[in-house]
């Protein structure tokens, strides 16, 4: 490097440095499957799922509901719920610390988002985990606003949706947290009671408390393709029954072969497909909020 150089440090940069400096943060994308780079906006009019290979990206809670629910028709309820911390949990940081951090991180309350929209103008509830909030574990107030949207759907008469995609259960609330599976199970029955389909789509990855819940007693058990869905992560499996298992195990392809699901269904196709089955499902819509 030479006198001017120094003295002038952006003489000595390329053009095509230069010019990557002026592309702004956002506009491009990598496929985590096939790698392709992909251009952003084009990437969201294909529903973040990749033109090249089909790998469906991983989304947030209300980039999913605004994709899924016709636009403008979507009412959030439970937004009120904040987390508390009863056991004064604390491992390297506090709970208290950890919830702020996903508060921060994500604009977020809790791990679910909750309320009411139409899709092809068809009266719905929905749920939808955010993954990015503590991996989408499940609380208090997780099972809380659940049990809340199963409550209006009967209270309404309308059918149930829910995107899941999480963890597990979350370790810092201990028994109050497992207690959410039977408190959530035993609310989706008060739903067939009540003769109201549950439609649960199931999002890469689902785990642990959650699959062994809510998320796999759909009446319809829907997965996107690809998505890893199960309870124990497959080494524990594997070091505990002392088998090596095969390279799609609890892929939702796996999980269709061996009847584990019912469908699996492209991102793209998902409005369609689940309206259509409301329509077959729920012949009582005039009945519904508006």
């Amino acid at each position: 490097m030479n006198w001017l150089t120094r003295l002038i440090p952006s003489i000595g940069k390329s053009k095509e440095t230069a010019s990557k400096s002026k592309i702004p943060d956002g506009v491009w994308n990598n496929c985590p499957s096939c790698e392709a780079i992909l251009y952003q906006p084009e990437l969201e009019k294909a529903m973040f799922v990749c033109p090249k290979c089909g790998y469906h990206l991983r989304i947030g809670a209300r980039k999913r509901i605004s994709i899924f629910i016709d636009k403008d028709t979507f009412k959030e309820f439970g937004e009120e719920y904040t987390t508390k911390n009863p056991l004064k949990f604390k491992d390297l940081k506090s709970y208290d610390q950890r919830i702020k951090e996903a508060v921060n991180s994500t604009g977020e309350n809790e791990a679910l988002v909750t309320g009411m929209g139409k899709l092809n103008d068809l009266q719905v509830v929905v749920a939808a985990f955010e993954f990015r909030f503590m991996g989408g574990s499940m609380g208090g107030i997780v099972g809380t606003k659940f049990v809340e949207a199963v409550d209006f759907a009967i209270k309404e008469n309308l059918p149930l949706i829910c995107f899941s995609t999480s963890g597990g259960a979350r370790m810092q609330e201990s028994m109050i947290s497992l207690m959410q599976m039977a408190k959530t199970s035993a609310a989706l029955e008060r739903l067939k009671k009540s003769s109201l389909p549950y439609f649960s789509v199931m999002i890469d990855p689902i785990f642990g408390g959650v699959s062994a819940s809510l998320a796999m007693l759909g009446d319809i058990n829907i997965a996107e393709p690809g998505a890893l869905v199960g309870f124990a992560g497959r080494r524990v499996i594997e070091d505990t029954v002392r088998v090596e298992l095969p390279d799609d195990f609890q892929k939702a392809e796996f999980l269709l072969e061996h009847g584990a699901i019912d469908m699996i269904v492209h991102r793209t196709e998902l409005r369609a497909t689940i309206s259509d089955l409301i329509s077959k499902l729920h012949k009582n819509q005039d009945n519904a909020v508006v």
